[in-house]
């Protein structure tokens, strides 16, 4: 009996010394690499592409992950790319990072700052900037798809490493999936694993358990009326005053129809009609963005906004074949982390972040991603996403200091990465990775 608890223990040290010295390995390689991979960083944020536009992202993906000895699959979903490396029997995980960027003008004032421009669809031109960190992920793809190919002898199974076009619509995955990537030989994954940059300091990690970002709706509604001279308004219809008033009552939808402990948020981002001062145009388009965790809730801000629309058209005398249209476009649900595979990670994550800067009591976020939209609903795979502090400690520190809850936001043309967010990115993400494919 001693000699068996003697036998046992020594294992469980021996195991603790192997898995001490893999861990070294994986820092030493994320940080050998470190000037080459913020130089590929700079790269890619100098070079931001809009959705499905992703063309020079993708290519600089397609060449690294084949150059590696991947299996390469270019052009699912438009741009999106698929690298296959089979390392035996064992279990398929999945590896996501987006590659498009925001319609958003740079100010940071950074030597290597965005100057693009793109044209988006309609035909507009506009200033574009990784906005969201898009390029710190695509950045850690490249780098983890290396590190992994080096570890081949630390993990057994096949690693799918896979670069989304057009999250920021939230129709990349999907587009990816109704590609039929899977059955053009893309395995369907037993684990979905990815990371999002975030303003908390950089050596932070936030994965929790559940829902942990919002579901989202994105819609265009445009009111139809009758256009005419500015200085005769009372022959027309006009469509901006009815477009106006909508976007002040939308919020009544949140305020008076949803009880206040039930989270949502109605947000116009833009409005879109006619084109000079003395001219009422004929339409305008209102363009929404929709945040709920419930189908009870998403269903009762589509209901309001469909309701406010035809009242605001009745109001205006708009005959009933001239009521506002509704264009749904992006929709995706709650993105969940599945609490055991969740707490897998973070327990192997305790050698790369202190424990005490992985959180995982948080609020879910009311930002939404299309990640989990890759494998919905396939009964098979398991999700963790891990959100990542990329803001400089000290910047962060000054802003906490000042009442601010971080330093920038999301989307804001100040938005930036600390490039010590670049190497230990690449490090997380090859320390995850590997815990999953332990069996």
């Amino acid at each position: 009996m001693k000699s068996k608890l003697i036998s046992i223990l020594f294992a469980i040290i021996l195991t603790g010394t192997m898995q001490a010295q893999i861990n070294k390995r994986v820092h030493q390689m994320a940080y050998s690499d470190s000037l080459q991979m913020v130089e590929m960083y700079k790269d890619l944020h100098q070079n931001p592409e809009l959705g499905f536009m992703e063309v020079r992202t993708s290519a600089i993906v397609a060449k690294e992950l084949k150059a590696l000895g991947y299996e390469v699959m270019t052009g699912i979903g438009k741009t999106g790319v698929a690298g296959i490396l089979k390392n035996g029997d064992g279990p398929v995980v999945m590896y996501r990072a987006d590659m498009d960027c925001n319609s958003v003008k740079e100010i940071t004032g950074l030597p290597y700052a965005s100057t693009k421009t793109m044209k988006k669809d309609d035909g507009t031109e506009v200033p574009v900037m990784h906005a969201c960190g898009h390029d710190a992920h695509i950045t850690w793809l490249l780098q983890i798809s290396k590190m992994m190919v080096a570890l081949k002898s630390e993990w057994k199974g096949t690693l799918v490493i896979l670069a989304q076009p057009a999250e920021e619509p939230l129709t990349g995955a999907k587009a990816m999936v109704n590609d039929k990537m899977y059955e053009k030989g893309v395995p369907v994954p037993d684990y979905l694993f990815g990371m999002h940059t975030w303003p908390i300091a950089t050596g932070s990690i936030i994965n929790g358990t559940g829902e942990r970002t919002a579901g989202s709706d994105q819609l265009d509604v445009t009111f139809y009326g009758v256009g005419g001279h500015g200085s005769t308004p009372e022959v027309t219809k006009d469509p901006v005053v009815m477009a106006c008033n909508a976007v002040m009552q939308y919020q009544t939808i949140i305020s008076r129809n949803i009880a206040a402990q039930d989270a949502a948020v109605l947000t116009v981002g833009a409005i879109h009609g006619g084109g000079d001062n003395n001219v009422i145009p004929s339409s305008v388009v209102v363009k929404l963005n929709l945040r709920w965790f419930t189908e009870k809730t998403r269903n009762v801000l589509l209901d309001g906004i469909k309701r406010i629309n035809e009242a605001v058209a009745v109001a205006n005398g708009v005959p009933k074949e001239n009521y506002p249209s509704i264009l749904m476009k992006g929709n995706v649900f709650p993105l969940v982390n599945e609490a055991v595979v969740t707490a897998r990670v973070n327990k192997a994550l305790t050698a790369v972040i202190a424990p005490e800067k992985i959180f995982t009591n948080t609020l879910p976020i009311m930002g939404s991603e299309d990640f989990s939209h890759l494998v919905l609903g396939n009964g098979k795979t398991v999700c963790d996403y891990v959100i990542v502090g990329t803001a400089h400690p000290d910047a962060y520190s000054k802003a906490v200091s000042e009442g601010k809850r971080a330093p920038f936001y999301n989307h804001n043309g100040n938005y930036q990465v600390d490039l010590a967010a670049i190497p230990l990115g690449a490090e997380i993400g090859t320390t995850a990775l590997l815990e999953l494919f332990k069996k």
